[in-house]
Formats: C-alpha cells, sequence, structure tokens
C-alpha cells in the first residue's frame, strides 16, 4: 500500500490523469480496474476516474510494490547545457529567448540538451524543482517554436499556472509578432492575409490556398512592413491564427517567401546569398486577459520584448543587404 497527499500541484486534474503520472508502470487496464474495486481510494472512499482531485486529498493504492519504482537518484536533464536566455523570470512562469537550432523538446535526433531539458536543470539547480518532491507535475513549455525559428517561450514553473497559461493559449488570450526578412517588396504595406493552410503530416509540410478547401483550415496573418532594401523587406508579423508553419508557407504562397527559409523557399536564390537559416523570430508577447487569470492576473496588458532580434538591427543599418549586395 501507498498513500500520497495531494499537493497544490496535484490538484485540479483528474484522479486517472494523476495516475497514470504518479504510477507510470501501472497498466492503464489495472489502473480502471483497481479504481472500480476500490484498490485505489480517495479520502477513504471509492472514487470515480473522472472525480478531480483537490489539495489536500488523501490517495491510498493497495497495489503490488513492483508497481512503485524506486525514486531515480540520476537525472537525464542535468546533461543538458546551462546556457539559457531569460526575458523575464517571477515565482510563476519564465520567459526565454529560444535561439535557432534549440529543439524545444526531446525528439528522435536530441534528447538531453533541448529548452526544457535546460529549464530542468536551472530550476532544479536554483532549487525551485526537484522530482522527488513532486508527483505527477514537471516544470513545462507552454508554447514552442520551430527549431530553426528563435523567439520568445513561455516556460511554467507550477501546474496553476501552467493550467492557466494552456487554457489562455487556446482561447488565443495572447498577442505574438514575429519579426522577418521576406523576398521583394509587398504593394500594400500593411495589411491582412487571409487563406486555407493543409498540412501532409508524412512531409511534415504545409500548403497554402486562396479558398476553402475540404480538411484544411483558416489562416489569417497580419503584417506591417517596417523597412525595405535592395529588394527584401524588413516585415513585422502578427499571427491571427497560429497553424504549422503559417508565416512561411502564407508569405511564399502571395511571392515573398523568407529569406534563408529551404522548405518554403528559393532555395536558388538562397544559395547564391549564402543564407542557410531562416529570418524568422518571435520577439514580442503581450498578454491580453479577457477573462479571469487566476495567480496570473498581475501578467493582464503586460508586454515582453526581445530588444536585440540580430537581423533587425543588420536591415536597419544596412549590413545585412551590403552583406547580400556583395554575394551576388
Amino acid at each position: 500500500m501507498k498513500t500520497i497527499i495531494i499537493s497544490k500541484n496535484d490538484s485540479d486534474q483528474r484522479l486517472d490523469k494523476f495516475i497514470s503520472k504518479a504510477v507510470p508502470a501501472l497498466p492503464k487496464s489495472l489502473m480502471y480496474k483497481y479504481i472500480r474495486t476500490k484498490r485505489i481510494k480517495i479520502n477513504g472512499k471509492k472514487g470515480d476516474i473522472s472525480t478531480k482531485l483537490v489539495e489536500g486529498d488523501t490517495i491510498d493504492m493497495y497495489i503490488n510494490d513492483e508497481f512503485f519504482a524506486p525514486a531515480d537518484e540520476h537525472y537525464d536533464f542535468l546533461s543538458a547545457s546551462k546556457k539559457l536566455d531569460i526575458v523575464y523570470e517571477d515565482e510563476n512562469i519564465i520567459l526565454l529567448d529560444k535561439k535557432v537550432g534549440i529543439l524545444s523538446h526531446p525528439d528522435e535526433s536530441e534528447y538531453n540538451d533541448t529548452l526544457i531539458t535546460r529549464v530542468k536543470r536551472y530550476l532544479y539547480e536554483k532549487g525551485d524543482y526537484n522530482p522527488k518532491d513532486e508527483n505527477s507535475f514537471a516544470p513545462a513549455l507552454v508554447n514552442r517554436i520551430d527549431r530553426n525559428t528563435g523567439g520568445i517561450v513561455i516556460a511554467a514553473k507550477n501546474a496553476e499556472s501552467l493550467r492557466i497559461l494552456n487554457q489562455k493559449l487556446k482561447d488565443r488570450e495572447m498577442e505574438k509578432y514575429y519579426l522577418c526578412v521576406i523576398h521583394g517588396t509587398l504593394k500594400k504595406k500593411s495589411g491582412l492575409l487571409t487563406g486555407w493552410l493543409i498540412k501532409d503530416e508524412k512531409k511534415n509540410k504545409v500548403e497554402v490556398f486562396a479558398s476553402e478547401r475540404k480538411g484544411a483550415k483558416e489562416i489569417r496573418t497580419k503584417y506591417s512592413v517596417i523597412d525595405e532594401k535592395d529588394g527584401l523587406s524588413l516585415v513585422e508579423v502578427e499571427l491571427l491564427t497560429g497553424r504549422t508553419h503559417q508565416i512561411r508557407a502564407h508569405f511564399s504562397s502571395i511571392g515573398h517567401p523568407l529569406l534563408g527559409d529551404g522548405k518554403y523557399g528559393t532555395n536558388s536564390l538562397n544559395k547564391v546569398l549564402g543564407y542557410k537559416k531562416q529570418f524568422l523570430y518571435s520577439y514580442r508577447l503581450k498578454f491580453t486577459f479577457t477573462s479571469d487569470a487566476g495567480c496570473l492576473e498581475y501578467l493582464n496588458g503586460r508586454s515582453f520584448e526581445i530588444p536585440d532580434v540580430w537581423f533587425r538591427r543588420e536591415f536597419i543599418d544596412g549590413t545585412l543587404t551590403e552583406k547580400t549586395k556583395q554575394k551576388m
């Protein structure tokens, strides 16, 4: 038998979701059976799989010891780099400047050194996070940015903040602004691009259409030209919908692909110019809550910005386009 007292980070989740995280070695079929047969109880009584847990609840589990794995004294995240570029931090969240080339989460190409493992190492060494003290929670990223794109990523330091921000992101109660450099100049210096996007999961590539098609999702991309030089444009973009590769594919679909974009851009031109990484950065974030934000209400209306995006500086002072002319 094992007893767990529900902490603040464990609360407000379904019983079955909590058990799956707290006892990962327990097969789901057995978990459901043990809940049904009262071998897993809440406050000494039979619970339901959908019962929402409250801080202070007692979970008694009358199950074999083999399902309770011993605490791991070694944590993989300690192999991650210590390098983190922090834009803002408080007791609930961290805003990070993710650099181009870093994965947000582990995948088949990289497991140890990713943005989230760096965050866990940072918080562990700071004393703000210890896996031994948690039954089901670990620090997590609220949003993610592609490996080849840089910009602001939000990390939640506790379960309540994570739940709130996940909902705010879903309800689009945050404004996200990007900077990019595109080929060519736009006739309208500001406007709204609309279209329909279909994703090919196998190729991890999307296609944009001017009119609605079966299986397509609507996209809206608001833009404003900041500067133009030598056949290139520096553009600020606000995502009104957040689809996969939306900015890259949308501008490419109207004949103005991003500089350095090998997937949706003009490879021959990018090769001549010598740019191998796409000029796209998520540089500004504003919290625009329209409903209660609980412990994060203090963030409402606040805006955070990465002041020194490398290609903006080089574009405005002419360094970027001068390099481009020399390469052509």
